[in-house]
């Protein structure tokens, strides 16, 4: 069974119809909406600022998401996606973007909507992503315009893990 812990008067609230993983952690102010899914090994440590996961976007296996104390707060919109061993910390994911593998997304960060940070990307403090591209690099660049296939596909993804998400409440444990 997860652990779902309140820290200092704060208990995480998870909808219903979210998934979370029998080892993930979720502490403190932490919101998980509807639909969302918080995967093996991820841990949402809501004890330093306020963490909120917006529907049907997926914190998939061993993603890390914290905050700095009094300084910032971890927003992930809509239909995200934020793939294995990434790392949030006090950032701002606007709807439909999609964190790659292994990137850094740090304290005050921006990344606006249907935008791609690559995998092993780290996008630097108050770094501001503009939407409808893919960033890539140490620090993160702009390297090129996503197509509206490409745009398109970020929502797919995301219903995809939704449907993921069907395959596990259904299954028996």
């Amino acid at each position: 069974m997860a652990i779902i812990r309140e820290i200092n008067g704060w208990t995480p609230d998870i909808d219903d119809s979210a998934f979370v993983a029998e080892t993930a952690v979720i502490t403190g102010e932490v919101t998980v909406a509807a639909q969302a899914g918080i995967w093996y090994g991820a841990v949402l440590r809501g004890d330093m600022g306020a963490i909120h996961i917006g529907e049907r976007s997926n914190i998939q296996d061993g993603v890390v998401v914290h905050c700095t104390t009094d300084r910032s707060k971890t927003i992930v919109g809509k239909d995200v996606t934020v793939g294995h061993r990434a790392v949030l910390h006090g950032c701002i994911l606007e709807d439909g973007c999609l964190i790659g593998m292994g990137a850094v997304v740090m304290d005050n960060a921006v990344v606006k909507p249907h935008t791609i940070v690559a995998a092993g990307a780290v996008v630097l403090e108050n770094q501001i992503l503009e939407s409808g591209y893919l960033y890539a690099g140490t620090p993160a660049k702009q390297i090129k315009k996503l197509t509206d296939a490409q745009k398109d596909g970020l929502k797919d993804n995301a219903s995809h893990y939704v449907d993921v998400i069907d395959w596990y409440h259904a299954s028996p444990y």
